[in-house]
């Protein structure tokens, strides 16, 4: 398994960063890549076990993900269980830490298999790179989202 670490800055209290994760069937209001977002399955609350598509831009990429770690204002794993992405599995972990009474550092670590077999080995530097950019391009528009719309209250 390969993993990530990237991390943002987000001038606002944590819990209006929180909030703005935790709205995870509309996850697609603030990164530019994705077309869509929305919950599938019975458990229609932000919680273990909320599951969840999001659908590129690209018009053909997706991701099914559950979420398999819950600590409210700290910690939300998300775990990548069906995609046409080239890759078999993922893990993402979105940490929350208080930096003062109006920053919040969010830490992403992303964690992969790749898909191909020794195709797939081969390709992963560029793949880590790539990943990485757009995990970086992640966090720092939930950034400025959460900045743009500080007042923001979002329903669970």
């Amino acid at each position: 398994m390969v993993s990530i670490a990237v991390y943002q800055t987000v001038n606002a209290p944590i819990s209006t960063v929180w909030n703005s994760w935790n709205d995870y069937g509309n996850i697609d209001k603030f990164p530019p890549g994705l077309r869509a977002s929305y919950l599938i399955g019975k458990k229609q609350k932000t919680d273990v076990g909320a599951v969840r598509q999001c659908d590129f831009t690209d018009g053909k990429t997706f991701l099914k993900e559950r979420i398999s770690e819950y600590l409210e204002n700290q910690r939300i794993t998300i775990d990548i269980y069906d995609t046409n992405a080239p890759i078999k599995d993922g893990q993402a972990i979105f940490e929350f830490t208080p930096q003062g009474p109006s920053k919040t550092r969010v830490t992403m670590t992303m964690s992969f298999t790749p898909k191909m077999g020794i195709l797939g080995k081969l390709l992963t530097p560029f793949m880590k790179f790539q990943f990485k950019k757009g995990l970086r391009g992640l966090l720092k528009s939930n950034a400025d989202y959460v900045e743009k719309y500080s007042g923001l209250r979002v329903a669970a």
